[in-house]
């Protein structure tokens, strides 16, 4: 069980400010998580596959096709700066 004086200490390590009453209810929450992770290691593993995550995640994505787009003029519209039928952006390479 941590006590509110331990929890001082981390927080000051962590250069938290926290109140009293925060450092007590965390001190709280903080001892149900660790007693979890103490019922959590009495578990046999052994057999198990290390793994990120809970579920398999899977991204849903769609193909990304070149596709032209008709109306050039009201891209441009949207550029803070142009040259002609070209977005003006700064300059970022240099000759050195």
């Amino acid at each position: 069980m941590l006590d509110r004086d331990q929890v001082h200490k981390v927080a000051h390590l962590a250069r938290l400010e926290l109140a009293v009453e925060e450092e007590e209810k965390f001190a709280t929450q903080l001892s149900s998580i660790l007693d979890y992770f103490e019922q959590l290691s009495e578990l046999d593993t052994s057999n198990v596959e290390p793994t990120t995550r809970a579920i398999d995640l899977t991204n849903v994505t769609r193909v990304d096709q070149l596709q032209p787009y008709g109306d050039r003029e009201t891209i441009l519209e949207g550029a803070p700066e142009r040259d002609a039928d070209f977005f003006r952006v700064p300059k970022i390479i240099n000759a050195d």
